[in-house]
C-alpha cells in the first residue's frame, strides 16, 4: 500500500514554502502505520560525554523515573571502546546495565570507509570490557551501492553477538533495503528547525515505529510536547531531543543532558495526549 506522509507542522500550518496538506487528527489507540501511536516512545541516548567529564549526566539517568523510558544508552569512551578498560565507564555502565538498560557500543563506520575488521576489532573490545549489549554503527553510508558492505559488517557484528541489538546511525531515511539489516534506523539527525518541516519517506509506513529513532537538538522547552507528536505521527518510536545546539563545534550537542531532562522524562513517561 502506498502512503503519502505529510510532514507539515502537524499541531499548525505548513512551512510556507511546502505545500500544505492535511494531518487527519489521531485518535486514541490508533495504531496505523506510520502514526507512532500505541508504540512506547522512549529514549536512545546517542553519546553522553565520558563520565569523568560529565559525572552528573550519567547518574541522571539511573536516577528514580530517569531509567524508565531509556531504550538505550550509547556508550563512546574514546571514539569507540578505547585502547583499555576505562574504570569510569565500567561504573556508570554497571549502574545503567543494573536499572536494566541496554548499552551499545559507538562504532565509528566513517561513511563506509572503515575496514570490517576495524569494526570487529572495536565491538569485540566493547563486549569484553563493556558487556555491550549491541552496537550503534555511526556515520553509516546510506545509499543502495552501500548495502553490500553494510549488510556484511552486520553479519559480522551477530557473529560475535547473535543476540546485538544494532542500529543504523544514518542520520536520513536511507534506501529502504537497509531496514533489513538492523534493528533500528536512525532516519533523522539535525537540528529543530530542519526536523519540524521533516518528511518521512514512503517506504517506513510499512515498519512499525519501533524500527526507527530520531536525534534532534535545539528543540526549545516550550515545543517539546510538539517534537513528540512529530515523532509519533513520523512514526519513530525512540527519540532524543535536546534544547543544546552545535553552535559549539567543540561540544557535540549530544554530550550534555538536555537542560529540561527532568520535564522531558516526565513527557515520555506519561506520554503525550493525542
Amino acid at each position: 500500500m502506498s502512503y503519502l506522509i505529510n510532514r507539515s507542522h502537524p499541531s499548525g500550518p505548513g512551512h510556507p514554502s511546502d505545500p500544505v496538506l492535511p494531518v487527519p487528527p489521531v485518535a486514541a489507540g490508533d495504531s496505523r502505520p506510520g502514526t507512532g501511536v500505541g508504540a512506547r516512545t522512549g529514549f536512545g541516548v546517542p553519546g553522553l560525554a565520558h563520565p569523568l567529564l560529565a559525572p552528573a549526566e550519567w547518574n541522571a539517568l539511573t536516577r528514580p523515573g530517569g531509567a524508565s523510558p531509556l531504550h538505550w544508552v550509547v556508550l563512546n569512551v574514546a571514539d569507540g571502546p578505547g585502547v583499555h578498560p576505562d574504570p569510569s565507564c565500567l561504573e556508570a555502565v554497571g549502574r545503567l546495565r543494573n536499572a536494566g538498560v541496554r548499552i551499545l557500543g559507538r562504532l565509528d563506520s566513517a561513511y563506509g570507509l572503515r575496514d570490517v575488521g576495524e569494526l570487529l576489532s572495536d565491538a569485540h573490545r566493547f563486549i569484553d570490557w563493556y558487556r555491550a549489549d549491541g552496537f550503534l554503527l555511526d556515520r553509516c553510508p546510506a545509499d543502495r551501492a552501500a548495502l553490500p558492505a553494510v549488510r556484511r559488517a552486520v553479519r559480522v557484528l551477530r557473529v560475535i553477538r547473535d543476540d546485538a541489538h544494532i542500529v543504523l546511525g544514518h542520520g536520513t531515511h536511507p534506501h529502504p533495503g537497509h531496514a533489513d539489516i538492523a534493528d533500528q534506523l536512525v532516519t533523522f539527525s539535525g537540528s529543530w528547525h530542519d526536523y519540524r518541516w521533516s518528511q518521512a519517506a514512503e517506504w517506513t509506513v510499512d515498519h512499525p515505529p519501533e524500527r526507527f529513532c530520531h536525534f534532534v537538538h535545539g528543540v526549545p522547552r516550550p515545543h517539546l510536547e510538539e517534537a513528540l507528536r512529530i515523532a509519533r505521527w513520523q512514526g519513530a518510536a525512540t527519540v532524543w531531543f535536546t534544547d543544546r545546539t552545535d553552535r559549539d563545534s567543540r561540544i557535540s550537542p549530544w554530550e550534555p543532558l538536555p537542560g529540561y531532562w527532568d520535564e522531558v522524562v516526565s513527557q515520555v513517561g506519561m506520554g503525550v495526549s493525542e
